[in-house]
């Protein structure tokens, strides 16, 4: 069984059609990768799987359960956590409240603890920087604490909605080093990244969005190999 299924998913801004029966899968400890043009659809994608917009037709099974039309904050504690677009951290909180603010939900103080101490050992810079306001981080800081806020959730699956927006190429590749890393703990991932290059050699399988549809499918190994999706994405 897929961890996560989304079946002819409907999407509307008004009367524009945003997404227009968009279907696909993700297996347990996968990396999926949805590769496409700006205003294709990928971030409206992982918002409709979000609870943060509405489904106008369609539906979204997650770990054996239809989730369409839940709340964002109930989608999260089901397991299913999404770091977004442009980072979004609380900037007037400091670096140890936005993590804690990831483990709202969870009960589990002992655990909580523990996953706290195992962010600080992933990203030490957060550590050294954990009573700072998190607005006044670097961009690629920044980015290592929404994922890390994201973690503290304990996620089953994590979107990562274009993580090397913004990032200088080290940073770039410092963030895929962490995906990457990620990945080998066995957390499935739902990938948007406008650098389909880096997206295509992590993931394992990848969708091809065009103006709201699903338009190509296949291991990611094959879509690199693709002459087609060579020319309009990867240059």
């Amino acid at each position: 069984m897929a961890l996560l299924e989304v079946r002819d998913l409907h999407v509307s801004y008004g009367a524009i059609k945003a997404l227009r029966g968009v279907s696909f899968k993700v297996e347990p400890g996968q990396v999926v990768s949805l590769i496409g043009a700006n205003g294709a659809g990928k971030s409206t994608t992982l918002n409709a799987i979000s609870g943060l917009l509405h489904v106008t037709r369609g539906q979204i099974t997650f770990n054996g359960q239809d989730i369409t039309g839940w709340r964002a904050d109930r989608v999260t504690a089901s397991g299913l956590v999404q770091v977004p677009e442009g980072r979004q951290i609380i900037a007037p909180m400091t670096v140890l409240e936005n993590l804690m603010l990831g483990a709202y939900p969870r009960s589990d103080r002992d655990g909580v603890e523990t996953d706290l101490k195992d962010a600080f050992d992933r990203f030490p810079r957060l550590y050294e920087r954990r009573q700072q306001k998190a607005g006044s981080l670097s961009g690629g800081e920044q980015q290592m604490l929404a994922v890390g806020r994201a973690l503290m959730a304990r996620p089953r699956l994590l979107m990562l909605d274009e993580p090397s927006m913004g990032l200088a190429p080290l940073l770039v590749s410092e963030v895929f080093r962490l995906i990457a890393s990620i990945k080998a703990q066995g957390i499935a991932i739902l990938l948007v990244e406008q650098n389909a290059r880096k997206a295509l050699q992590l993931a394992d399988y990848a969708y091809v969005l065009e103006r709201g549809q699903i338009v190509q499918e296949g291991a990611a190994a094959s879509l690199w190999a693709d002459a087609r999706i060579v020319s309009a994405y990867l240059g």
